[in-house]
């Protein structure tokens, strides 16, 4: 009788165990599914784009780095929350897309993602670091599901002040050089810098390389600015600005003794992006630069 019960109650539990997999299965796939049709989406809405700016005229990945001018003057700029508006609310709908791909792909519940997702963002800056470090996940595929998934088309739009206050600057000529400098891939900052129609005003841009497993460098990292000093030909720090909406990262600019560095806070600091350290100006919007640099702005 007591035979006959236990093997009933394996029987019953290697049911349970197949239908948990099951479910697990189905819950997975059909997040992957969603996830190729927004891509799928995505793409079309890229290869469509015609307006002024929405192409890339500068090398993305050029085999070689120029060689240092130290009279080089170049301008950084960041992207997310930076050349867009933070209140766009792309960094919100980043941090769902991101929720979902640990709770799907880790098979983690509502809690224990959220808890690992901002584990991993406090400790490394990007939730990506914690993913290839802990659990060896591909990182580019990791963006391709996260950051390339993102419907950027629904949100972002020509940005026709942006454009004009960036031609200014370029037009002015007291900087050489205007370089993204993001912490995202490349997909995510070339296609922000697309829709808003700005593209063609960059010389070049440094990105955080999911490609490179071992060595995934960001902001605020001084090894990523060193990456984006070799990348643009600065020769000198002391011959660049830059501009970003996190304080961590105004902070090492300062340290490396950029001449002037720019926090960019809309409404109020974001305390996990680090507080604005002495030193830096600060701005509202991107478009308030020459209020902070009109020195960059005059003919």
């Amino acid at each position: 009788m007591i035979t006959n019960l236990r093997k009933s109650l394996l029987v019953f539990e290697r049911n349970c165990n197949k239908m948990t997999i099951s479910v697990t299965s189905s819950a997975q796939n059909l997040y992957r599914q969603r996830v190729q049709d927004q891509l799928r989406a995505n793409k079309e809405s890229l290869d469509a784009l015609s307006h002024e700016g929405s192409q890339v005229t500068f090398d993305v990945d050029s085999s070689t780095e120029p060689v240092p001018d130290a009279n080089l003057k170049v301008f950084f700029f960041d992207i997310d929350n930076c050349l867009y508006k933070r209140s766009t609310r792309i960094h919100d709908l980043m941090q769902v897309s991101i929720h979902d791909y640990f709770k799907n792909e880790l098979d983690l519940d509502d809690a224990e993602a959220r808890r690992l997702h901002y584990k991993y963002y406090r400790e490394y800056g990007l939730a990506i670091r914690g993913l290839v470090m802990h659990h060896d996940i591909n990182a580019l595929e990791y963006n391709e599901m996260v950051d390339d998934a993102l419907p950027l088309q629904d949100i972002l739009k020509p940005d026709l002040e942006l454009r004009a206050m960036l031609k200014k600057l370029k037009s002015c000529s007291k900087v050489d050089k205007l370089w993204l400098f993001t912490n995202a891939y490349k997909n995510h900052g070339i296609r922000c810098v697309r829709l808003l129609g700005i593209a063609d005003l960059f010389d070049g841009i440094t990105y955080c390389d999911y490609a490179q497993k071992d060595t995934l460098i960001c902001k605020p990292d001084p090894k990523a600015f060193e990456r984006a000093k070799r990348q643009s030909g600065l020769g000198d720090y002391a011959n660049s600005w830059f501009v970003d909406d996190s304080g961590n990262n105004i902070k090492t600019g300062l340290s490396l003794g950029m001449r002037k560095c720019i926090h960019l806070v809309e409404d109020e600091v974001d305390t996990d992006l680090g507080k604005t350290p002495k030193g830096c100006a600060i701005i509202r919007k991107i478009e308030n630069l020459p209020e902070v640099v009109p020195e960059l702005f005059e003919s």
